[in-house]
């Protein structure tokens, strides 16, 4: 039973990184012009917009968390492009939350790269149960249950 369980940890863990490696989650950069006013939060956009990101990069990154995750993320936030939270499915056991989070911290910092990051991992009643951070300077991740 054993041997089953590390399998499906390692299958999970290798097809994440996979997943988050080698798509591209928002497509080409674009240089943004910051010498004139832009609001910081469109009005005209409705509520299921907001609910992933609070800027356009941000919910398109939510957007690809959630589809690209085959089942294992129910929901995804970004918040300040430096926070993603994720809603896990009932379907994540308890050992493999940290192989996901780390996961994860991999496919945002590449989204995000030379910023210190976020993750936090919500149960699917919604508490907080892991906490990564990432440090762009030491390149380490600190996990908080």
């Amino acid at each position: 039973m054993s041997i089953f369980r590390s399998f499906r940890q390692v299958f999970i863990t290798l097809a994440l990184m996979l997943l988050l490696t080698t798509t591209t989650a928002c497509g080409a950069a674009t240089q943004t012009d910051r010498t004139s006013y832009q609001p910081g939060l469109d009005h005209s956009l409705g509520y299921e917009q907001l609910e992933r990101g609070d800027t356009a990069q941000g919910q398109s990154f939510g957007d690809w968390v959630v589809s690209t995750s085959r089942g294992l993320v129910q929901d995804a936030y970004v918040r300040d492009n430096d926070k993603l939270g994720v809603v896990i499915s009932p379907q994540v056991r308890p050992d493999e939350v940290r192989t996901l989070a780390r996961s994860l911290v991999q496919g945002f910092h590449n989204s995000a790269p030379k910023r210190d990051l976020t993750v936090l991992i919500y149960a699917p009643d919604k508490q907080l149960i892991l906490t990564a951070r990432y440090n762009a300077r030491s390149n380490q991740i600190e996990y908080n249950a």
